[in-house]
């Protein structure tokens, strides 16, 4: 299609001469300003205030903002003609991360790349894959258009304020957060000027506490909703920047926006034999971190990935030494489960090698002993590294189990000796409609999985007996037989963490980075 060229300028500038003229007239019949009246109104009707949700300064204002404005602006106008009293004040979002954060990586670039910075050339943004997840998530939580816009091709801080026409001078200037406060506002100011808003432009204002008016009047307002039990003071556990020393919410977020903490049950299996590396009368627990602590009657084993860095670490429960990653002890110490936040007092380092053949003895199953084996789906950066066995309920379990069975060769390769595998056999736990008393089994027969690597069957089988499972599944063991599984369940969970087999434990749904670049933990927060 061919473009458009435009042969002149003339009408347009005599048009935006009007609107100079105009809006000229109405500042100097203060045509926007509007004063609290001497005597009172009679009648509520007689008065009409507008407001805008406060756009954020961390750039120029855009044609998005004029689109939702210009709602408002029309009520403003449409009222004002009806003879009503219209007050229409304007404020500038200035709080939160993405000022600060994008402060804090102007700094950095400066430290390392100088001032005005030379970046490397050909860095690129990996794109992080996503991952299929069985378990039922909240579908208002949704990934958001502006989860989308901000996960674009990765820049450096100081090529973004570029493209906004600024030069390296002024740039280096925005490395300090208040200068984002004195340089934006003025020119939103202007260009809804020249857009004609009607707006008291003496009510304007910017948040934050270096404005003591706002400051002071959001202080009133929560301490009037303290004074009416309207909220309360408490601790939650919340998505967390350690660098920021601060929850980070959506906007706060480079990516995983719309991403909240998982629970999990902390299932705590005690290592019956000393390990070389630690105390030898020490209390040493593997923990792993479960979505089905139910299913713990029916525990066979526990799954180690060989090549997998564990940490052995100090932790709060008295003379208690747990193992698990350093990924998972760090959401760990901000969750209470350290002896400080944020520090991890770690005791020793193993390979999942190290660990395989252990004795454990696990919480609920019949089996007096179990043995740390050889898996390897297991996941670093998901859970705790350490995975509980149920092969009688997790298909992934199952085709894990018999692969160690059916094959020698992967026995030998990494020290298992028969006795730890052979006599182990799925426990029947709960009854499945359909599925019977080995859900597991019955699903790998019905999928014709082949082994633990037939990955897109093993899903298939997961997703039909985890579902099934919750939903119609009935326990037939321990104190609950009897009762479904979904009445149950959360029961099990606190009677294991009353009994101190078993604790809660949280971390991120998916990775989350901060704006600051900060991977993103649960912490356990003030609110």
């Amino acid at each position: 299609m061919a473009s458009v060229e435009r042969k002149g300028t003339y009408k347009v500038e005599y048009l935006q001469k009007i609107e100079r003229e105009v809006q000229q007239k109405w500042a100097e019949q203060k045509l926007h300003e509007t004063d609290a009246p001497e005597e009172p109104r009679k009648s509520l009707d007689e008065k009409f205030f507008v407001t805008f949700p406060f756009p954020y300064m961390n750039g120029r204002l855009h044609l998005g903002h004029s689109f939702s404005l210009s709602k408002a602006e029309f009520a403003v106008r449409y009222h004002r003609l009806k003879g009503r009293k219209v007050l229409f004040p304007f404020g500038f979002h200035c709080t939160g991360m993405p000022i600060k954060a994008c402060a804090d990586k102007l700094k950095r670039e400066i430290e390392l790349y100088g001032c005005p910075p030379k970046f490397p050339e050909g860095q690129e943004e990996q794109e992080v894959p996503e991952e299929r997840d069985v378990v039922p998530k909240d579908k208002s939580k949704g990934k958001k258009s502006k989860a989308v816009a901000k996960t674009g091709s990765a820049k450096y801080q100081w090529q973004i304020m570029q493209s906004l026409g600024l030069s390296d001078d002024e740039i280096a200037k925005f490395a300090e957060s208040e200068h984002w406060l004195e340089y934006f506002p003025p020119f939103a100011i202007e260009d809804l000027t020249k857009l004609g808003v009607h707006v008291d432009w003496r009510r304007t204002f910017i948040t934050t506490d270096a404005n003591p008016f706002f400051d002071s009047f959001v202080r009133w307002q929560y301490n009037h909703l303290k004074a009416r039990g309207k909220i309360m003071f408490g601790k939650r556990n919340t998505i967390y920047s350690p660098k920021d020393g601060q929850p980070c919410m959506d906007h706060d977020r480079a990516s995983g926006e719309g991403v909240g903490p998982q629970e999990y049950t902390l299932i705590k299996m005690k290592v019956e034999t000393p390990l070389p590396k630690l105390p030898q009368k020490a209390k040493v627990f593997l923990v792993a971190a479960t979505l089905r602590p139910e299913t713990m009657y029916g525990q066979t084993n526990c799954w180690l990935h060989p090549d997998i860095k564990y940490i052995a670490f100090k932790t709060s429960r008295k003379d208690e030494i747990w193992i698990c990653t350093r990924r998972a002890a760090r959401n760990m110490s901000y969750q209470g489960l350290t002896s400080a936040e944020g520090k991890i007092e770690v005791l020793a380092e193993f390979t999942g090698q190290e660990l395989l053949g252990l004795p454990l003895s696990a919480p609920l199953t019949s089996n007096k002993v179990v043995y740390t084996l050889p898996m390897l789906s297991v996941k670093e950066d998901k859970g705790t590294g350490v995975v509980t066995s149920v092969p009688s309920d997790s298909p992934d379990d199952y085709a894990a189990l018999v692969d160690l069975q059916k094959k020698p060769p992967f026995r030998e390769k990494y020290g298992i000796r028969d006795e730890m595998v052979l006599p182990y056999e799925p426990i029947p736990i709960i009854e499945v409609p359909t599925l019977g008393n080995l859900s597991a089994v019955k699903a790998y027969e019905m999928f014709k999985v082949a082994s633990q690597n037939d990955k897109d069957k093993l899903l298939e089988a997961k997703e039909l007996c985890y579902l099934k499972g919750f939903y119609d599944g009935t326990l037939l063991v321990g104190e609950f037989a009897g009762k479904k599984v979904q009445d149950v369940k959360k029961i099990v969970r606190e009677k294991l963490i009353e009994a101190h087999q078993a604790e809660a434990y949280f971390e991120p749904e998916k990775t989350i980075i901060s704006r600051s670049g900060d991977v993103c933990v649960v912490a356990l927060c003030d609110q």
